[in-house]
């Protein structure tokens, strides 16, 4: 964990005495259990209740002699009870203890995540709506295509966010489980009745069948869900970075009061928050690597798992929650320029209009090869003559590429004057923007 990327909501979910204590929760949830099917007697299992508890300095202490975490845990537990602490741990096995509570703790933190992503769609909506008719130029290939608008750009990653808040809601469910089945997952000493209600206890489901741990294809599936959120996340960001680039300028980061740009330059306003992201992203991506080959452990169990999940499980999450805020703050304090979305739109000198010359023409009778043919011609002699320096716009305030259409001969036996200049409207572009909105927000 990076504490400069840390949030405190979720960092006190993966500290040391959180782990432990997740682990005690665990440990009394068994001791109830075994209370209500009558093993513990009610005095002792109160004693547990009422007094069991731990230090964390103690702890290592005695795990720097034993080698082993979970019982230097339950010999610091059992030193805060009586006789009683012949029932602390009974009939468990290390993984029923820790494996369940690392169920615990993946439930509230993803929790916390899912709730980022709900805030992050309301400020993506917000501004969607803002923006829903605003002009700009759509690209492929980084290459000028169609006038579409920015509300539709946002549209866009709101239905995606909508994919991902689904898939870590499904997430939940698949690891939110815990297990008390014993040394082997064969319950013989433990009855099954004994960990329903140990995980009820607990508000976890009990895995329908473990061997001595909860299964890793449910942790890789979170590592993933994590690694596709943050992915979407990054390509979001790499947009506002292409955006805020001198040459384009359609949008650009918040840049507050007093904020420096470069030690050596004082000009500059840079993308940095976005980048950020986008190295973030790279890290939560990584430990999909760790997570997946957890899933496949030596028989009914081996360790190899334990020391990646040290990293990995905190990691991601913590930095999960950071990217989502982070964005969040781009996103909501986003700064647009619709004159420059313009200016960059007509930059082109009307070139994004081509598809729709190109498809008039097929309902004049002319083959669609002989279309292409015309409206080629006359678009590449504009993007050669606008690298030459020759202005988009001519003296009558018409396009070079209008300008052009209008003078050829050829395609003129085809579209008269009013028909090829009504093709130059940007309104025709957004007709269809209600209808979309209202399938993604439903409004």
């Amino acid at each position: 964990m990076v504490e400069r990327y840390a949030r405190e909501e979720m960092k006190r979910l993966w500290t040391q005495e959180a782990r432990y204590s997740a682990w005690l929760e665990v440990e009394k949830a068994v001791v109830k259990a075994w209370n209500k099917l009558g093993l513990i007697p009610d005095e002792d299992a109160k004693k547990i209740i009422e007094n069991a508890k731990f230090d964390v300095k103690r702890i290592d202490e005695i795990e720097a002699v034993t080698k082993h975490d979970l019982i230097a845990f339950t010999t610091s537990v059992a030193e805060s009870l009586g006789d009683e602490s012949r029932w602390f741990h009974y009939g468990m096995t290390s993984s029923d203890t820790v494996d369940t509570a690392v169920a615990l703790q993946m439930r509230d933190s993803l929790k916390i995540i899912i709730k980022d992503v709900e805030m992050v769609m309301e400020s993506v909506k917000k501004r969607a709506i803002e923006h829903k008719y605003t002009l700009m130029v759509g690209r492929s290939h980084g290459i000028h295509g169609e006038p579409i608008t920015f509300g539709l750009v946002l549209a866009v990653w709101y239905d995606e966010l909508k994919r991902h808040l689904r898939n870590l809601k499904e997430t939940l469910e698949v690891i939110s489980v815990g297990q008390i089945s014993g040394a082997m997952g064969n319950f013989v000493h433990a009855p099954l009745e004994l960990e329903e209600i140990a995980c009820a206890e607990l508000g976890l489901k009990p895995a329908p069948v473990s061997n001595q741990v909860i299964q890793r294809d449910r942790y890789a599936r979170l590592a993933s869900a994590l690694a596709l959120l943050a992915s979407s996340i990054e390509k979001f960001a790499v947009q506002v970075r292409h955006w805020q680039r001198t040459e384009v300028y359609e949008a650009e980061e918040f840049f507050a009061k007093g904020q420096k740009g470069s030690s050596a330059m004082p000009h500059k306003r840079n993308p940095i928050l976005t980048e950020n992201i986008t190295g973030l992203a790279r890290i939560i991506r990584a430990y999909v690597i760790p997570a997946m080959e957890n899933v496949a452990l030596w028989h009914e169990r081996d360790i190899s798992h334990s020391s990646t999940e040290r990293f990995w499980l905190p990691d991601s999450f913590i930095t999960s929650d950071f990217m989502l805020h982070r964005f969040n703050g781009v996103i909501s304090k986003l700064v647009i320029y619709p004159e420059n979305m313009m200016k960059n739109l007509n930059k082109t000198g009307g070139l994004v209009f081509s598809q729709r010359v190109l498809l008039e023409l097929p309902k004049k009778g002319l083959k669609r090869e002989d279309a292409y043919r015309l409206v080629q011609r006359n678009a590449m002699r504009v993007w050669e003559e606008i690298q030459k320096g020759k202005d988009p716009v001519n003296k009558n305030g018409e396009s070079l590429f209008l300008e052009y259409l209008l003078n050829d001969e050829e395609l003129r036996k085809y579209l008269s004057e009013d028909e090829i200049k009504e093709m130059f409207d940007y309104d025709y572009y957004t007709k269809n923007v209600d209808k979309i909105f209202q399938r993604v927000f439903g409004e």
